[in-house]
């Protein structure tokens, strides 16, 4: 049986999906709930491939049959253990390799539904969705301002929240990945952000970050960006002692190693001077010292970005230093509901 991306991803729901293309493919970027099944291994697929190329398509099938033959077992197993009497398949294109194993699980006994046109139409999907028009709220400030954890109370709060820079694993400044696990490609990054849309209702608000277009070695894709661009904001305006007591709590504890070789990344931008003036203050542990000096840089970016959108899409939201997070949050949904009640 074969299937359309649509049918597909609502079919995904509830049954599992197995991504026969190679190991590095699947790493590269998956269906962020799909299985690695892989019909060949990186090697076998290239060998193959250039079988194909400079000899015979007949000749490219006996190598692939070479090799899957001695792991059909295993792939079997590897289904089984998804225990589901139904499986959804994919390859790259939709062809030969994701119908080659769905004729080896339905020989074992499963179902199988393939994704016509492959993890390709898939990829379409992803950027069709990313540039589809939607209610974006953008929550903006200087950093340091608590973003994250009031991203997290709106979530609590019941509103539509995504963290970007979760799905990225990474904080967006050059200390952004303390802390963090590995960031994935680009690619997966997409596709992450598109599973998690997907759950969202694009006619409610979704809360979302200010961010850059990149956030560590991720990029936001550029249709995606835009709307963020174009989107109301509202920026918190925090003090910046607040801020650097918040920065002390989420990167003081860090060895101060990796502290330097974070402040060592924004050297072209502190200047020489400030940079070692930096380090020092870092090796001697006066912490609250070395916030300020990078504070000074990273507001600058912050004015520079925020100076990017139309002032008219802006509302400037003082924050006096007592207010909690809870309060804070508070004030931006009373402040949104007043918006709502104006138009």
């Amino acid at each position: 049986m074969v299937s359309d991306i649509s049918q597909f991803l609502e079919l995904a729901k509830t049954l599992p999906v197995v991504d026969v293309r190679s190991p590095s493919e699947y790493l590269q970027g998956h269906i962020a709930m799909a299985v690695n099944i892989p019909l060949f291994n990186d090697e076998e697929r290239a060998i193959v491939g250039t079988i194909y190329k400079q000899a015979s398509r007949n000749e490219a099938v006996l190598k692939g049959l070479e090799f899957a033959g001695k792991k059909m077992r295993l792939m079997c197993e590897t289904a089984f253990a998804l225990k589901s009497e139904e499986i959804l398949i994919h390859c790259w294109r939709g062809g030969m390799r994701s119908q080659s194993m769905a004729w080896l699980f339905e020989m074992a006994g499963l179902r199988c539904i393939v994704l016509k046109g492959g993890y390709k139409a898939f990829r379409r999907a992803v950027l069709d969705e990313m540039a589809s028009p939607r209610e974006l709220r953008i929550l903006s400030g200087y950093t340091g301002s608590g973003k994250t954890e009031i991203l997290a109370e709106l979530k609590k709060s019941g509103q539509q929240v995504i963290d970007l820079e979760e799905l990225a694993n990474h904080k967006g400044s050059a200390f952004g990945a303390l802390g963090q696990q590995p960031q994935l490609a680009t690619e997966q990054f997409e596709n992450l952000l598109f599973a998690n849309l997907q759950k969202t209702d694009r006619t409610k608000p979704l809360w979302i970050e200010d961010e850059s277009i990149n956030i560590g070695k991720n990029q936001i894709t550029p249709a995606f960006f835009d709307l963020m661009k174009r989107a109301e904001t509202t920026q918190i305006n925090v003090s910046q002692p607040v801020r650097v007591q918040r920065l002390l709590r989420e990167y003081g504890h860090f060895d101060r190693t990796l502290l330097a070789e974070a402040i060592k990344k924004v050297e072209k931008r502190l200047g020489y001077d400030n940079c070692q003036q930096a380090l020092k203050l870092c090796a001697s542990g006066e912490l609250a010292q070395v916030v300020k000096m990078l504070l000074d840089y990273y507001d600058k970016a912050y004015r520079f970005q925020i100076s990017a959108r139309a002032p008219e899409t802006v509302t400037n939201l003082e924050i006096p230093d007592e207010m909690s997070i809870v309060e804070i949050t508070a004030r931006l949904l009373a402040n949104e509901k007043s918006k709502n009640l104006k138009s």
